[in-house]
């Protein structure tokens, strides 16, 4: 190869070189926002549930709640659940991609060979039979003289760190919602209970008062009350069984299981898990470093961005190199003589001159993007702040229901007693012992619903909070080859 041929274009490779330091389009800053200093719906007197002390660990927060089996079913969600295996697939899509961005910086280099054989016409030549081989390799290269490349490679590596947040997103929404839905599959199975219990009760008021309607010392009309009373009761109990179904199999759906798979397990009926006496929340500064959706929408935003300075640096000149070496020869033996060598070397320039105001109006498209990203962003904020007030305060107001509540049932167990008692005395009519009954039913009914609800708020303000992933920081994205 006759490398003196290369040496006029030394000169102008290192000054397209020295060119490509440039990068056209607008540098990506870390977004901003207004953060308040603390939590405004933090109640700091009596006895707060809540404070802004430091959160800790919430990686694993279900563990807290002190149940097993709903410590299980969130490990094997974890593993197994399908949103999971989605947000894993779309992971290594991003890693794909940011492959392909970065192969874009290189020469494509490709190697060929040949070998031929033809017959020219007798009519117009010799008519002789000729062999030809060759064999080499064919490069070319666009350099990246005004960054669109970098660019490029710059946005898919935010997108691949979007989807590693989005990721960890999904494993966040996982935990939250497998363990709302065992929440309610406890709390219908104890509302169950409390039905059926009052649904016995019931059955012996009505077989009480069917006695004494026999024995000539009430009415008929009491008897119908009653039986009314209890089918009442009944009728509850196949829509809070229907709920139950429902609720099981939508943790059989979400831990990968077809349902029904986990009724055995769930079959045994167990407390609800109890709500800690004290919680850390922290302050909104960590809440917004610690939620994966926020660092999602933040890693949208720096990839938009880029791509903005890919779609201006398409309206400048692109310059590419292109070239072969190689052997050619008349015979296969002779490919390996020195003067079979061939080489060919071209440089090329080409620059958009008209083009009606596409390019610019894609700078424009693209720009508008960016900013729909910026909103985004400002919005995933918002929603992390409002998502964490909205669990404060169900949380505090919650546990004030709840003793309320316990108040009210410990004293419609006692009217029911007491009514029960003057009513086999004689003293009171039959719709007092009826009108007890129902409130005891609803008391105890209210108050099974409002514990559930609390820990329900608990888990909305762990998720809230940005619990339920592992806090492994890359110390670069391009060194991750597994979700």
């Amino acid at each position: 190869m006759n490398l003196p041929l290369f040496t006029p274009l030394l000169p102008i490779l290192a000054g397209l070189g020295l060119a490509g330091c440039v990068a056209v389009g607008p540098d990506y800053t870390p977004a901003s926002s207004d953060v308040p200093d603390g939590w405004k719906r933090i109640d700091t007197t009596a006895r707060p549930l809540t404070h802004a002390g430091a959160t800790g660990d919430l990686s694993q927060w279900w563990q807290g709640l002190n149940d097993p089996l709903l410590s299980e079913l969130v490990a094997e969600a974890l593993q197994a659940s399908p949103d999971l295996r989605t947000a894993q697939a779309r992971l290594r899509e991003a890693r794909a991609r940011r492959s392909v961005a970065a192969a874009a910086r290189f020469p494509d280099v490709t190697a060929a060979g040949s070998a031929r054989r033809s017959r020219s016409s007798e009519e117009t030549g010799s008519g002789d039979a000729r062999n030809s081989f060759s064999a080499g390799f064919d490069a070319s290269w666009e350099l990246d003289v005004f960054g669109g490349v970098r660019r490029g490679v710059e946005a898919a590596e935010a997108d691949l760190e979007s989807s590693v947040a989005n990721l960890d997103n999904t494993r966040v929404s996982l935990a939250s919602e497998v363990a709302r839905n065992y929440v309610e599959v406890r709390a219908l199975q104890t509302r169950l209970g409390i039905a059926r219990a009052n649904l016995a009760s019931q059955s012996e008021t009505l077989q009480l008062t069917d006695w004494r309607a026999q024995a000539g010392l009430v009415s008929s009309q009491d008897v119908e009350q009653a039986r009314s009373n209890r089918e009442q009761t009944r009728a509850q109990i196949p829509g809070l069984e229907t709920s139950l179904a429902e609720s099981e199999h939508r943790l059989d759906v979400l831990l990968g299981h077809a349902p029904g798979a986990l009724h055995a397990r769930l079959a045994t009926t167990a407390e609800l898990p109890a709500v800690p006496d004290q919680i850390a929340v922290g302050i909104p500064a960590d809440t917004l470093r610690q939620r994966p959706d926020v660092r999602a929408a933040e890693r949208k935003l720096a990839a938009e961005t880029a791509r903005v300075g890919v779609a201006e640096a398409a309206r400048y000149p692109s310059f590419t190199l292109s070239g072969s070496i190689g052997l050619e020869a008349l015979t296969l033996g002779a490919l390996g003589n020195s003067g079979a060598a061939t080489s060919s070397l071209l440089a090329g320039i080409t620059s958009p001159v008209f083009n009606a105001g596409r390019l610019r109006a894609q700078v424009e498209i693209q720009d508008a993007v960016r900013e729909q990203a910026q909103v985004g962003y400002e919005q995933a904020v918002l929603t992390a702040l409002q998502e964490v007030e909205n669990a404060l305060v169900a949380l505090a107001r919650n546990r004030e229901r709840v003793e309320a509540l316990t108040v009210a049932v410990e004293s419609a167990r006692n009217a029911a007693q007491l009514a029960q008692q003057r009513y086999s005395a004689g003293l009171i009519d039959f719709q007092s012992v009826l009108d007890t009954q129902r409130s005891v039913l609803s008391a105890e009914d209210s108050l099974a619903s409002s514990r559930a609800d609390g820990v329900l708020a608990l888990i909305r303000l762990y998720k809230a909070l940005g619990g339920g992933w592992p806090h492994v920081t890359e110390a670069s994205p391009l060194s991750k080859d597994a979700p």
